[in-house]
């Protein structure tokens, strides 16, 4: 079985009196995308900068790549790319000319035309290869962002917050190219606030709250945590909301909207026990809303006021 993309064992980091991670453990298998969330502050990227030698761990073990950052950080960097929150993109430099750049940086040998060639097929960019940079729309900065990342043909990527700031085409365009990255091998390691991002991608995900991770797993994983889904009945009027509360398990009621929550799962079966309850009650009902567990769930049952009681 081969090693861990990542592998972080008991990993602290404090900056001053202030300790941002707490024991962090994390396990990232090859080949796949793995996302770690958690609210601002939380110390993602503070996770990344170690991961990527740029900030030395405080205490715990970190391997990546099977290399330690620390005492191998040149072995680290060769195989490893990064794209952070903040494009590293010259502007004043075509597209061409900023591949051809990364490329030196990383010691390439000549000729390089040919995978700067196709890293610009790949992302799109080949008719505005020849442009300044400065001129080109967001989300054509990110992929350029992106294939710079790519010129050495990491087999660990790190993306930290990648599409913070594009629109939603520009941001499916991008996940496109990351599935693949990894159909080709490449291990992905995201960071992002975009729940529906992780959801869409990742094939792991870890939720870092109070320093340490609080929970792990696949999305279909994690949303099992939060339990079975819920229903949103309207009712048409006061009288046939408070009969159908004294008649059906809710968790929540809004006598201004009148409405009321009722625990279900949300599957065929889930739905005609339901139906049969609110027949059953005499309940008539004038719309109902079958809500699913998301990623959006499980966020704030670890990390919102009442996380405590949800771990």
């Amino acid at each position: 079985m081969n090693a861990p993309a990542v592998r972080v064992t008991g990993l602290r980091k404090a900056f001053g009196d202030h300790l941002v991670l707490d024991g962090v453990d994390l396990d990232v298998p090859q080949g796949r995308i793995f996302a770690l969330l958690g609210p601002n502050g939380s110390g993602k990227t503070t996770t990344i900068r170690v991961l990527t030698t740029v900030l030395r761990p405080d205490g715990g073990e970190v391997r990546v790549l099977g290399l330690d950052p620390v005492t191998e950080g040149d072995r680290v960097r060769e195989g490893i790319g990064v794209t952070g929150q903040f494009s590293a993109i010259d502007g004043l430099m075509t597209g061409r000319e900023n591949l051809r750049l990364m490329a030196r940086l990383h010691h390439l040998p000549r000729p390089v035309d040919a995978r700067i060639d196709e890293l610009l097929a790949t992302f799109g960019l080949t008719e505005a290869a020849g442009r300044p940079a400065s001129t080109y729309s967001g989300g054509m900065r990110r992929r350029l962002d992106l294939a710079m990342s790519l010129i050495g043909s990491p087999r660990l990527l790190f993306l930290d917050e990648p599409t913070t700031g594009l629109d939603p085409a520009s941001r499916r365009a991008l996940w496109d190219v990351v599935r693949g990255l990894a159909r080709g091998g490449t291990t992905v390691f995201l960071t992002t606030q975009y729940l529906e991002e992780a959801d869409q991608l990742a094939d792991d995900i870890a939720v870092l709250h109070g320093g340490r991770i609080v929970a792990q797993g696949s999305a279909e994983e994690l949303k099992r945590r939060v339990g079975d889904g819920h229903a949103v009945l309207r009712l048409p009027d006061l009288a046939a909301l408070e009969r159908a509360a004294a008649a059906l398990p809710s968790t929540a009621r809004d006598d201004e909207a009148l409405t009321l929550v009722v625990p279900t799962a949300t599957d065929l079966a889930g739905l005609r026990a339901l139906l049969a309850q609110i027949e059953d009650a005499g309940v008539e009902v004038e719309s109902f809303q079958l809500h699913q567990p998301d990623l959006d769930d499980v966020f704030l049952a670890l990390t919102g006021p009442t996380a405590g009681a949800a771990r």
